[in-house]
């Protein structure tokens, strides 16, 4: 990457105390996204994707805390700042879309309101450069009529409408850097297209960097860069898009490139990963994959292995090496 990357996580640990321990939701995890470049973040439900995403822009609940490593923004530490100081850097500097655009919008408000007030409590400008920034906002995620639809409410809109919103809110104070939390999963997949070639051409006209948060290998495909695989609130697997869904070296890569449908192929059956994604109270031992894994072996079972290069990805897994990768 050249010069300092835009978002740097360095061995980010988060915790959640409960009455029976303190359960560990992201172990770990270190990673880097450069200006103008999409890492998709992709694995099961409660892999700790989302728990990642959320303690980047400072929006973990309590009792849940970040209980080690560093985020960076632009090499500046951002996860030990006062909630008034993070309170500024979110919207100013990371913007956010999540899921469900009802959450992100007020539905008392028309979304000509929000997208000024947010422009005006980030950017010095006056109400009128305020509302013009926000129309041609909406005229450049795709709103159609953005003169006359920024003073309609957020139940006027469509679903893939509401979501363009919100991508709109997220790039108001101009940002570096946005989280994107399974920004397509609620829409249908025309919607889910064109949400994809607007993230896209965004990222590479404001030179963003972008974190895209989703259990769709299909959307890491067609958006991210590079992706980093969960499971277990580690990061078994990273690398550039293309080596990980074609080469990959980790087990657990391997089954959920196994397990989606191609047009061009013609199999029995896909691949199927046996069991489930262990509880946060319940990681075994060694390897968190290693009960579901077909290649574990006794050493896989006693100690965790740690991300090493394996071709041009870095994968953590023992058979994951240059000259060994992981068996057919």
């Amino acid at each position: 990457m050249q010069g300092v990357p835009i978002l740097s996580v360095d061995r980010l640990r988060v915790e959640f105390p409960t009455r029976r321990g303190t359960l560990v939701a992201v172990h770990d995890a270190s990673f880097e996204i450069a200006r103008g470049e999409v890492l998709g973040v992709v694995g099961e439900s409660g892999a700790g994707k989302s728990v990642t995403g959320a303690a980047v822009i400072g929006l973990i609940d309590p009792p849940g805390r970040i209980a080690g490593g560093e985020v960076r923004l632009d090499g500046v530490r951002i996860d030990n700042l006062p909630n008034e100081r993070m309170r500024k850097v979110r919207g100013r500097e990371i913007g956010a879309v999540f899921q469900d655009p009802l959450t992100s919008l007020n539905p008392l408000y028309t979304i000509g309101r929000q997208i000024v007030e947010t422009i005006r409590t980030h950017l010095p400008m006056g109400e009128a450069d305020a509302r013009r920034r926000a129309v041609a906002l909406l005229e450049e995620v795709g709103i159609p009529a953005a003169d006359r639809r920024i003073d309609h409410y957020p139940h006027q809109f469509s679903g893939g409408m509401r979501q363009r919103v919100v991508i709109a809110l997220a790039l108001a104070a101009k940002p570096k850097l946005i989280i994107a939390d399974e920004p397509t999963t609620a829409l249908d997949v025309s919607i889910q297209a064109q949400i994809i070639q607007l993230l896209k051409r965004l990222c590479r006209d404001h030179a963003t960097a972008v974190m895209l948060v989703t259990h769709d290998m299909g959307v890491i495909a067609e958006t991210a860069d590079r992706v980093a695989v969960m499971y277990a609130g580690r990061i078994v697997e990273i690398g550039p898009v293309a080596d990980v869904i074609h080469r990959p070296r980790h087990p657990y890569t391997v089954g959920l490139m196994g397990s989606i449908p191609s047009i061009g192929a013609t199999v029995e059956r896909l691949t199927q990963i046996d069991g489930t994604m262990p509880r946060l109270d319940a990681v075994p031992a060694g390897c968190a994959y290693h009960p579901r894994c077909p290649h574990a072996f006794d050493r896989c079972r006693r100690e965790r292995p740690e991300l090493v290069p394996a071709g041009r990805t870095s994968a953590a897994c023992w058979l994951a090496d240059v000259t060994a990768g992981v068996p057919a």
